[in-house]
This record gives structure tokens, C-alpha cells and sequence, in this order.
């Protein structure tokens, strides 16, 4: 979820537009590398998260890394 948090705050950034879409593609790929695995659309980890991070931040996470990959 942290992943997804900080993916969010930098979409929402206008000065990081440039390393958007490379930006994401490492972070996901660093997350994956350090075995944090994929989060659902379930809601779980947002039931046990313990800085209460909002699902939404992983749905934006997803948008924000098929964008790259589907292009």
C-alpha cells in the first residue's frame, strides 16, 4: 500500500509528468523484486493497514502502471 501511496502522491505531482510512466514501471518493479507482492482491489491490507492508507491509492497505482505498459 505504501507503493501504491507514494505512486499517487507523485502522479499528482505537474513537475514529475516527464518521468511519469518510467517512474512507476521501477517502482512496481523494485516492489516485486523485494517480494512485497500485488495488492488486491479486495481491500484487505486497507482493513490492516497501520497508517490507514485508502485503497484508492492502489487503484490509482494500477491505472498509473498499465498506462506504460499497455503503450
Amino acid at each position: 500500500m505504501f507503493v501504491g501511496a507514494k505512486i499517487a502522491q507523485f502522479a499528482l505531482l505537474p513537475k514529475g509528468a516527464p518521468e511519469r510512466k518510467p517512474r512507476v514501471l521501477r517502482m512496481v518493479e523494485q516492489m516485486d523484486a523485494e517480494g512485497f507482492g500485488d495488492c488486491s482491489n479486495h481491500g484487505e491490507c486497507e482493513a490492516v493497514c497501520p497508517k490507514e492508507i485508502s485503497i484508492s491509492n492502489i487503484a490509482l497505482m494500477r491505472r498509473e502502471y498499465f498506462k506504460p505498459v499497455l503503450s
